[in-house]
């Protein structure tokens, strides 16, 4: 193994068990990264440059409402009443 590896392994044997689950997460970014121009601008691309619409935060809060009140269906209901 290179000096490099083995400092690395060094370093992850003295993170705490707490923080390994970002450092996993980081480490698998780093890992998985690539030089695509696309896929970067896909990546930290906003998920709507849009503000939402008068209708949407009417339509959103109205969904809130239901939850609340338990006007839902489950998933079987749902399946039954779109005949799936």
């Amino acid at each position: 193994m290179n000096l490099e590896r083995e400092e690395l392994h060094r370093i992850l044997d003295e993170i705490p068990e707490g923080k390994l689950p970002v450092v996993r997460k980081y480490l698998k970014n780093v890992r998985d990264a690539t030089d695509d121009p696309v896929r970067r601008a896909v990546e930290n691309a906003p998920l709507d440059d849009e503000p939402e619409t008068e209708e949407e935060i009417q339509a959103v809060e109205e969904s809130k409402a239901d939850i609340r009140t338990g006007r839902t269906l489950s998933n079987v209901e749902l399946k039954r009443e779109l005949g799936l």
